[in-house]
């Protein structure tokens, strides 16, 4: 599947930005979708993840309650809802498929998207 990621941009610290990531070419609900982020200088790490239906959710620490993850499986896209932004939340964000685990591990994804840039600013 191809993941089309979008919604970057430069925001204060405190602000909400929504991320978002398209897919097409495969069948879109069969994947569990996950999002990673890498900061400068810094390793890809794991920002949240959603099953296959939505039901499912987990959140790296770092961003618990104040992201969320969520699906629309009807226009094959997944949102990252980016509230109370931090400036270390700056970073490439990337948007991943799994026709595999549901999961935080990035090796457990197939396929990904290009990064969309966050920058926040304090």
């Amino acid at each position: 599947v191809q993941l089309q990621a979008s919604g970057g941009g430069l925001v204060q610290t405190g602000d909400s930005l929504r991320l978002s990531c398209a897919a097409s070419g495969g069948t879109f609900s069969v994947n569990v979708m996950g999002w990673f982020r890498q900061a400068p200088g810094k390793e890809r790490e794991f920002v949240a993840a959603i099953s296959r239906s939505g039901g499912a959710k987990i959140y790296a620490d770092s961003v618990r309650g104040r992201f969320t993850m969520t699906r629309d499986n009807t226009k094959n896209t997944v949102y990252l809802q980016m509230d109370s932004l931090k400036p270390e939340d700056t970073a490439a964000y990337y948007c991943a498929a799994s026709r595999r685990a549901f999961g935080s591990q990035d090796g457990g994804y197939d396929d990904w998207g290009q990064g969309t840039l966050v920058t926040v600013s304090s």
